[in-house]
């Protein structure tokens, strides 16, 4: 299943903040490489800069992710107290039933900021918690999805996932409601996946949810200022200090993949996630992050460890992640771009289609 980013239509929202026409494509179009050997911009290939208003591009999309072992897409979900936002496709999608591609949804309640635009520190919209009412609005919007035959499930269940676990105000009171109007709705209830990323994902578990995934390994190789301890870094915040970073933090996809393994094994269930690589540049600038290295055999035997690791699994309890199928400005596709072309979709289909790869190694 590849995570799936439903922001490539301009919006009100974005428009009012960032300019007319505001996507993803706008910080896409202005990357610049910010080191000798800097990869950018690092443009769309086969499917051009997209409007996913345009039905027939959702089409195209799904033929391709299902031609090359993608088995459903990840819709990220944006609900804030019920407002949604960037629901546009995703509703088309639903209310036309095509393309016919299976899906579930991620929730992604954080705070909506300028992170889109290299402004993190700009709040848009605030994500805040309704209790209960607000609970039963959120899962009402979603019955129809939930009923929906493309839905993927696990024992039935549809899935839902959760990006920020432990930011919700009370997780176990949520899910038992949820799992109860879900059983009101003729369903057994939802399977809630926790996904933890960052400093999240070290040593915490989620034990409300059903399953864990962490989204990406923790980022390895920090360079000297990002080992400065706390205390001085708040000091020099408060007396107007900045970062002296003049060039996005660095690291090597060949170590995130030798040590990917040890992500996949924690204590609660887990569902793999392999990210198809990284440059989050393009919206961040100086203080992005960039993962160097990547080869599609790398991918592959990341993608083989994450294989390996389902394998034995019940049939509907053998899925893994990838992260992501169109975050452009993150640097985070599989979507044939203009450095490696469909590179990361063939390295999919030898691993997922064609068994006789799994023997890949790293």
């Amino acid at each position: 299943m590849a995570f799936y980013l439903p922001q490539y239509h301009p919006i009100p929202e974005n428009d009012a903040a960032w300019g007319e026409g505001f996507t993803e494509w706008t910080n896409v179009r202005k990357a610049r490489p910010l080191y000798h050997g800097h990869h950018q911009p690092v443009e769309p290939g086969l499917l051009g800069y997209y409007d996913l208003r345009n039905p027939a591009i959702r089409e195209v999309q799904a033929a391709l992710a299902r031609a090359h072992g993608i088995e459903g897409f990840a819709y990220w979900h944006y609900w804030f107290n019920g407002r949604r936002l960037l629901e546009r496709p995703f509703n088309e999608v639903l209310a036309s039933s095509t393309p016919d591609f299976p899906f579930c949804l991620s929730w992604a309640n954080v705070s909506w900021t300028g992170i889109w635009h290299g402004t993190p520190q700009h709040t848009i919209v605030e994500q805040t918690y309704g209790g209960r009412n607000d609970e039963a609005r959120h899962f009402e919007a979603l019955l129809p999805a939930f009923l929906d035959p493309r839905y993927m499930r696990i024992d039935g269940r549809p899935i839902f996932m959760v990006f920020a676990p432990f930011d919700l105000p009370d997780p176990a009171g949520l899910i038992a409601h949820w799992n109860t109007l879900a059983q009101q709705n003729g369903l057994p209830g939802i399977y809630f996946i926790a996904l933890k990323s960052g400093k999240t994902a070290e040593n915490r578990e989620a034990p409300a949810f059903d399953a864990i995934s962490a989204l990406r390994p923790r980022l390895q190789d920090m360079p000297i200022w990002r080992r400065i301890p706390n205390r001085l870094r708040r000091f020099a915040a408060s007396a107007g200090i900045k970062s002296p970073r003049t060039k996005p933090l660095r690291h090597d996809y060949r170590l995130a993949v030798r040590r990917a393994a040890e992500g996949f094994k924690v204590a609660q269930y887990s569902f793999p996630c392999v990210f198809s690589g990284w440059d989050n540049t393009p919206r961040s600038g100086v203080q992005g992050h960039v993962y160097e290295n990547w080869r599609a055999d790398l991918f592959a035997g990341y993608l083989t460890q994450a294989v390996r690791f389902v394998a034995e699994r019940p049939h509907d309890h053998r899925i893994l992640f990838v992260r992501s199928w169109n975050e452009w400005a993150e640097g985070n596709v599989l979507e044939p771009d203009s450095i490696n072309g469909d590179a990361a979709l063939k390295a999919l289909r030898k691993v997922i289609i064609d068994p006789a790869h799994i023997g890949v190694t790293v």
